[in-house]
């Protein structure tokens, strides 16, 4: 069971072989045995991918739930329902994580010896389900109302520019002017495109820009930024350093849009492990204070 349900994740048998470290064989022969024990095609195998039949959906739907109901009880066994052990799966961006959890994670992992954390960096959404994630650090409006979500904090979305590059091209005074502008965009799933606020209406509008240099990550965009190469539309916390500093400064800041929601947020559950518990009463104040300076918008 637990190996049809990996091959399907996977994407193939290969791969959930080499994740649960058998053969490929012996997940196979397995698989093929199961089938033949309830009787019914589970799985049609092609050359590039696994697809489950009607059945197999109905099948691995419900193997999911009692697997999970298993590993469950395995943990309550194990004392996770009583004693602070065991991993906890983070899922955070990769700016933040850098900046503001991973120095939580490391005092947390300080108290409580027993238990482990496994972070994973990541600028998209994983499901918590699926990926099998404990608690993680959300940014941007929440759509998903089966999750517990718990507010940290908030942070602006700002343009920044070194006082250079100001200099030699002129001060932005609308939104409008980026499209003919020297430009760094961070591609990112809850930054593209860029957005601003209207200050007389409250509209949302984006703007088109062919960017001199897009990246992959806030850093380097703030580095380019840094550098003279254009402006870039970053999270405050991205930049704040920087602008402190003197090397970057705020242009546009009449026309961002409202400052966006920071949530630690997991799933519901009847009974909630005491590691996952403890991370969330300590996390929870650390990250808000962490925070706190952000998210307050300006008077332009």
């Amino acid at each position: 069971m637990a190996m049809l349900v990996s091959s399907v994740e996977e994407g193939s048998l290969s791969a959930a072989a080499r994740k649960m470290r058998v053969p490929v064989a012996t997940l196979t022969r397995n698989v093929n045995d199961l089938e033949t024990l309830v009787g019914t095609k589970l799985l049609v195998r092609t050359t590039r991918k696994l697809e489950l039949t009607d059945a197999g959906t109905a099948y691995v739907a419900s193997a999911r739930h009692i697997l999970e109901q298993v590993d469950e009880q395995e943990r309550r066994a194990a004392g996770e329902f009583t004693a602070p052990r065991g991993e906890l799966v983070v899922t955070t961006p990769v700016q933040v994580a850098r900046l503001r959890v991973l120095p939580v994670i490391t005092q947390f992992l300080s108290l409580y010896p027993e238990i482990r954390i496994k972070l994973v960096q990541s600028d998209r959404n994983v499901d918590l389900v699926d990926s099998h994630t404990d608690v993680a650090i959300r940014i941007g409006r929440l759509r998903d109302s089966g999750l517990v979500a718990t507010r940290v904090g908030t942070l602006r979305v700002v343009v920044a520019a070194s006082p250079a590059l100001l200099e030699t091209h002129g001060v932005p005074k609308t939104p409008e002017e980026l499209s003919d502008y020297p430009c760094v965009v961070f591609d990112s799933p809850y930054l593209s495109p860029w957005r601003f606020r209207n200050p007389a209406t409250g509209d949302i509008f984006t703007v088109a820009d062919v960017p001199r240099l897009l990246v992959s990550s806030p850093d380097a965009a703030a580095d380019a930024a840094i550098d003279g190469v254009g402006a870039t539309l970053v999270l405050e916390h991205d930049v704040a350093d920087a602008v402190n500093a003197g090397k970057l400064q705020f242009i546009l800041q009449a026309f961002e849009v409202e400052p966006i929601p920071v949530n630690l947020v997991h799933l519901s559950q009847n009974i909630m492990p005491v590691k996952l518990r403890r991370f969330l009463d300590f996390a929870t104040p650390k990250l808000r204070a962490a925070l706190a300076d952000f998210g307050r918008i300006p008077s332009v």
